[in-house]
C-alpha cells in the first residue's frame, strides 16, 4: 500500500546555474511520477516573492508523491539529479497525511 511521502529539498546558496542545468532531468522524474498518478504537487521556492525571481533564484523545492515506504521515498529523492547536481544543501523527506481537497 501505498502512502504520501513530503520532500523538502533546501538548495546551496548561489546555486542557480546547476539548478537550471539539472532542471530536464528533475522535471523527467516528476514527469514519471506524474504520469503513473503518484504525484500530488511539485514545486520550487523562489527565494523572493515572486513568480519569477529571475537571478535570484530559489532556496529549495517541495515534492508529494506516493511511495510504498520511508526508505523507497528516501531512496527516490537521493537520487535526485539537483542532489548529484549539488543544488540542494540538505534533503528532509517524512511521511505527509492529505486531508484536503
Amino acid at each position: 500500500m501505498s502512502r504520501w511521502y513530503a520532500i523538502v529539498g533546501r538548495d546551496v546558496p548561489g546555486s542557480l546555474e546547476r539548478r537550471l542545468a539539472a532542471r530536464p532531468a528533475h522535471l523527467s522524474r516528476l514527469e514519471a511520477l506524474r504520469d503513473a498518478g503518484r504525484l500530488l504537487l511539485a514545486g520550487p521556492f523562489p527565494a523572493i516573492d515572486s513568480p519569477d525571481p529571475g537571478p535570484a533564484g530559489y532556496s529549495g523545492s517541495l515534492i508529494v508523491a506516493e511511495f510504498e515506504d520511508l526508505e523507497a521515498a528516501r531512496a527516490w529523492a537521493g537520487a535526485d539529479p539537483y542532489v548529484a547536481a549539488g543544488v540542494y544543501a540538505e534533503v528532509a523527506v517524512q511521511p505527509f497525511r492529505k486531508v484536503l481537497p
